[in-house]
């Protein structure tokens, strides 16, 4: 097509804009759906994707009002059908802009780079156009478990739930799935998604150790603009034959896409928190099913989601489970004691069997590691004779001690001020920290240790990782090293050190206060907790090599909860089928589709309702239609204000997806409508949030 064509453009418009559609232009070039152009929108030029190619103008629209595409980036290979696809599933089903998606999948570099600039940065590449064979180095010899699993991978297609306990060997297979699929086709592609960005580089390094340097690339947040150009275009051209990313590489543009490996499946971290509120876990699950790519589901403490879809067929299940129960080699899970703290001391911080097993590893040369989820020296500091507490001003929570440079921080807005000398509120000297982080964690045990020697006669060397001490860029990789170089006894942190990562000396694991999550009012957190408990143990006994057992111990004032009677047992399905009654009783996902409406205005009033006014209008929808969804009564969030904006929520639910679909695109268009009414000015922003992770 060379003249007067007219082109649908998806182009990023602000949220909940009258032009969050699709946008209409003629365009005099060459142009094919998937294409990227330069579009006026306004007084401004933006980067859009044409969806669709029109030889007509739309009927609605006169031709000499519709205004030119700028240009076409034809340098670049059109976008294909089925990302195009996968985007327009994603917007919809998420109840955002397709343009809004799209743009934001797209690297933010591309932006600033026009047809010429685009074309020499195209040409910088060119050597390394055609992808050629793949020489995979060969792996370590498989376990039966492992050569089963992969004899399962290839004779069936679709979706596969890889269930492995720690160290079982799970990243092996991801690796040999990766190489037979590759083997298998000279152009072919493979997606391998990790949860955080922390675990990405040792994961990378693996790859291309195994693979080479040339056939991978990264896709995180953590690249620079130029990086994540680089490494778009070389999965675009399917010069790179694997892409490792987190959550966000799930859009990643790859034609000739074969498999998509999820690992850490359960982690809330592939749930998108800000803009569209995806999660990538699902889409891989749609992308796999559109471009006919294995998807394979890995995890040791798989999410309830996952668990129910990989039931027997017979019952309704979607997925096909695979079973890897057993360590590698003569490795053995670590032993899980719970240590009662009501027999404890008042206020006792490590007990003393703790304190013993610390002792104990330090003298045999082996490492151990403390799990508190929560940083900072203390989560409040308080007055004893006025109340006092240190409140943040903005938002509707308090400000956490930081005893390293003498600061309150908030950790939702980030406001920050010195630590007072004397009560803000009645002038005492007095003011005390109230509860236990990493950091007071950390300063406890070098006071306990101080006189525990090594086999060398030297000290105790203690480290901690948060995210306090890896704030600055290569931190949080220098840490690691100097624990798998043996250069830490004890290690502390948050749940960064709990997942992923293969210390092969650590042989003690401790829970210092998991019993914060057990009684929340958030339904998942007794999921989530079972989860985190269940890796941080994981990583303890890798190496088999070490003469003593590992173990675990559990500090908790309810050590007959059956949490911890599975977690002894490492019982992952004995936990699940007990959440799964659970949650059948009371009729919680994954039995039952939810979405959140929340509103966000400078008063808990305006917020609330604007949220009524919608649901009165979707209450006569619901009347009119028969549909099966129910509507719950505004409320405030659990955390009411962020950053001087209050925020309340209004939650659906429906055992239908598509009812449940159909009533939040009615919902949209009535808070569209409800945005331009006087009443509503107040309102800052509101959202959609489907399937939420968190109520």
């Amino acid at each position: 097509m060379t003249t007067d064509c007219w082109v649908d453009v998806a182009v990023q418009t602000p949220a909940h804009s009258a032009v969050g559609g699709l946008l209409t232009y003629r365009c005099v070039q060459t142009v094919q759906a998937g294409h990227l152009v330069r579009v006026p929108l306004g007084r401004k030029q933006l980067l859009g994707v044409v969806w669709s190619v029109n030889k007509q103008p739309p009927q609605a629209l006169k031709a000499d009002a519709v205004r030119d595409v700028l240009e076409v980036l034809d340098a670049v290979v059109p976008l294909s059908t089925n990302w195009r696809q996968l985007v327009e599933f994603g917007a919809r089903y998420y109840q955002r802009a397709i343009g809004e998606v799209a743009l934001t999948a797209l690297p933010p570099a591309l932006r600033a780079l026009d047809r010429t600039a685009l074309a020499r940065r195209l040409r910088r590449h060119a050597a390394d156009a055609t992808p050629g064979p793949l020489q995979a180095l060969a792996g370590p010899a498989l376990t039966p478990e492992q050569a089963q699993v992969l004899q399962a991978l290839g004779q069936h297609s679709g979706v596969h739930l890889l269930f492995g306990n720690t160290g079982s060997g799970k990243t092996e297979v991801y690796l040999r799935a990766v190489a037979d699929r590759l083997a298998a086709d000279p152009l072919a592609q493979a997606l391998v998604m990790v949860p955080e960005i922390n675990l990405t580089p040792q994961l990378e390094a693996r790859v291309r150790e195994r693979f080479g340097h040339e056939a991978v690339v990264s896709m995180h947040s953590g690249l620079t603009p130029a990086q994540r150009l680089r490494c778009w275009l070389a999965a675009h051209a399917g010069q790179a034959r694997i892409v490792l990313g987190t959550r966000m590489a799930v859009f990643a543009s790859l034609p000739r896409l074969r498999l998509i490996v999820v690992d850490e499946e359960h982690d809330p971290s592939y749930k998108q928190q800000e803009g569209a509120r995806y999660s990538a876990r699902d889409l891989a699950v749609y992308r796999g099913r559109l471009d006919g790519a294995l998807v394979l589901l890995g995890s040791a403490t798989p999410s309830l989601e996952s668990w129910y879809l990989s039931r027997p067929a017979s019952e309704g299940g979607r997925y096909h489970r695979l079973h890897m129960p057993s360590r590698i080699g003569a490795a053995r899970l670590p032993t899980v004691r719970r240590v009662d703290m009501n027999h404890q001391p008042r206020r006792t911080l490590l007990s003393a069997p703790v304190l013993q097993a610390l002792q104990e590893r330090v003298s045999r040369g082996e490492q151990s590691m403390l799990l508190l989820n929560r940083r900072g020296y203390a989560p409040v500091l308080h007055c004893g004779d006025c109340g006092w507490k240190s409140e943040c001003r903005h938002c509707s929570a308090f400000r956490v001690f930081h005893k390293t440079d003498r600061t309150l921080r908030c950790h939702h807005c980030g406001a920050t001020e010195r630590v007072p000398q004397v009560c803000p509120s009645c002038g005492n000297a007095d003011i005390a920290p109230l509860g236990r982080g990493t950091e007071q964690l950390e300063e406890h045990l070098g006071e306990l240790l101080a006189g525990v020697r090594r086999a060398d006669g030297t000290g105790v060397r203690i480290a901690r990782i948060d995210a306090d001490t890896t704030r600055l860029k290569g931190s949080l990789e220098t840490q690691l090293a100097q624990v798998h170089a043996g250069e830490v006894d004890v290690l502390v942190g948050t749940q960064m050190i709990a997942k992923g990562h293969d210390f092969r000396r650590v042989t003690l694991v401790v829970a210092v206060n998991p019993d914060t999550a057990l009684f929340s009012s958030d339904f998942r957190a007794a999921e989530r907790l079972f989860a985190l408990l269940m890796q941080a143990a994981g990583r303890a006994g890798r190496d088999a090599a070490l003469a003593h057992p590992s173990e675990m111990l559990v500090q908790t004032f309810h050590p007959s909860h059956p949490l911890f009677e599975a977690l002894k047992r490492h019982d992952y399905p004995s936990f699940a089928q007990h959440a799964l009654s659970e949650r059948a009783l009371a009729q919680l996902p994954p039995l039952m589709h939810q979405a959140l409406l929340r509103a966000d205005a400078r008063s808990q009033e305006v917020a609330q309702t604007f949220l009524r006014e919608v649901q009165a209008c979707l209450n006569v929808t619901d009347d009119s239609e028969g549909s099966s969804v129910q509507i719950y009564p505004p409320v405030p969030m659990s955390l009411q204000r962020v950053a001087n904006v209050e925020r309340a929520q209004m939650l659906l639910e429906s055992t239908s997806r598509s009812a449940l679909q159909q009533m939040l695109a009615g919902a949209q268009t009535h808070m569209l409508a409800l945005r331009q009414q006087p009443a509503h000015r107040g309102i800052v922003r509101w959202l959609v949030d489907v399937d939420p992770q968190t109520i």
